[in-house]
């Protein structure tokens, strides 16, 4: 009797059950395609399909590593890449920057949101300590200024009640010195220190005295003008700075006589501080509080005092640019909080 050829569909089956040292398996497969054929099968024959199908799983599983190895190298190549990324994300932290790279792997990409989340905050606090430090040096730079002129007039002072005047007038300039340093330090605290209600006039009186020597030095004038006995809800060290950064800068960058005039507006003492000179330049004036802007020198101590202003409940604001004209707002000291 001819014998048949196994169908093209049994055959591989047969050759992969020998391969796998399945014989029996392969025997079932004979046995189904061809009953009597499962009667005649030598063990040549399974020898010969055994060796083809051990050949055939053989190149099955180097194939198969193949393509794992070149997908395991792929991946190996994207995680040294973003590996190498969050390295230098790390060496650079606190100076901002893009956030850190995704890797599809829950791992890493958790430590990329570690890594950001930790630069967003150390970027915050440098920006913060450097703004602090310009802040404190001009905070102690404008009354050390002006306790220094006070100082050489003494020295050549030979009246003795000009003398006793003057030298009241810097010991002055030295307590408010103590006010801005214990300022400072309040700064690095988080707890919340209640307002005190002080008397603007003082304030006032203290500011005209200490700039009068700087204005006479350049034949000009400094008034203090407008409604008096008035009280206001602030850190007298920080009124102090803010009143005295209008001043200063009327003084540096305006012309005339420079006028401060506090006045009571609905539940807010105001006070107007303005010159007579030429005013603001129109590209600066949008940008006059920004610590970026200067002119000449400006810039720093009026930001400065808007966020002291801001600090203290209020705030600061340029009302008119030609000549110019600025206001703060305090809350005033009469109306309980």
């Amino acid at each position: 009797m001819r014998r048949r050829a196994l169908s093209a569909t049994t055959l591989p089956l047969v050759v992969l059950a020998v391969g796998l040292g399945l014989p029996l398996v392969a025997a079932l497969f004979v046995a189904a395609s061809d009953p009597e054929r499962a009667l005649q099968v030598e063990p040549g024959h399974l020898a010969g399909w055994a060796a083809v199908g051990l050949a055939w799983v053989a190149l099955v599983v180097a194939g198969s590593a193949m393509l794992a190895r070149r997908a395991s190298e792929r991946l190996a190549e994207e995680l040294a890449g973003t590996l190498g990324e969050l390295t230098q994300r790390v060496r650079t932290l606190g100076e901002g920057g893009a956030p850190a790279p995704r890797s599809d792997v829950a791992e890493i990409d958790r430590l990329a949101q570690v890594i950001t989340a930790r630069d967003v905050e150390l970027s915050r606090r440098t920006a913060t300590d450097r703004d602090f430090t310009a802040d404190a040096a001009h905070q102690l730079r404008t009354p050390l200024t002006a306790l220094l002129m006070r100082l050489e007039e003494l020295a050549i002072m030979d009246d003795v009640d000009e003398v006793h005047e003057e030298a009241q007038v810097a010991i002055a300039q030295v307590v408010r010195l103590g006010g801005v340093v214990e300022d400072l330090r309040a700064r690095t605290r988080t707890d919340e220190v209640e307002l005190p209600v002080i008397s603007l006039d003082s304030v006032l009186a203290s500011i005209q005295r200490e700039y009068l020597p700087a204005f006479a030095a350049e034949q000009r004038s400094i008034r203090v003008a407008g409604q008096r006995g008035l009280m206001v809800r602030v850190r007298p060290s920080d009124l102090s700075q803010i009143i005295g950064a209008l001043v200063e800068n009327g003084l540096k960058h305006g012309a005339g006589t420079v006028s401060v005039v506090p006045r009571r507006s609905g539940p807010s003492i105001v006070v107007e501080a303005r010159d007579e000179g030429r005013g603001i330049p129109m590209a600066i004036a949008p940008h006059i509080f920004e610590r970026s802007v200067t002119s000449q020198g400006t810039g720093l101590g009026l930001a400065l005092a808007r966020d002291l202003a801001e600090r203290n409940g209020g705030r600061l604001q340029l009302v008119q640019t030609q000549p110019a004209v600025f206001e703060v707002y305090l809350s005033d000291g009469h109306v309980t909080r």
